[in-house]
Formats: C-alpha cells, structure tokens, sequence
C-alpha cells in the first residue's frame, strides 16, 4: 500500500465517521458503521506492510 492508499483510506474513515454521526435512521447509522469498519480493518491489514 501507498502513502497516497493509505490517506485516501484515512480521509474515507474520517468522512464515514462524520456521515455515522449525522445519520438520520439507526438504520443509516448501523450501514454506515459496517462501512466504517470495513475501511479500518483494510487500513489495519496494510497498516504492516513497508511503506516506499
């Protein structure tokens, strides 16, 4: 992974994490949060891996 994959991952958490919090339904919310974790658990899988 990229320093430029990395950050994009980074922005994407950061947009999810501002949309859960402005969810309109628990339902949205709960959506949301799935999508959220998915993004930090790919973030944490490269997390490992040498940057160049």
């Amino acid at each position: 992974m990229t320093n430029e994959n990395a950050f994009n991952i980074e922005c994407t958490i950061e947009e999810l994490r501002l949309e859960a919090r402005e969810a309109p339904t628990a339902e949205e919310r709960r959506r949301i949060e799935a999508e959220l974790e998915a993004a930090c658990v790919e973030l944490a899988k490269h997390s490992g891996e040498k940057l160049p």
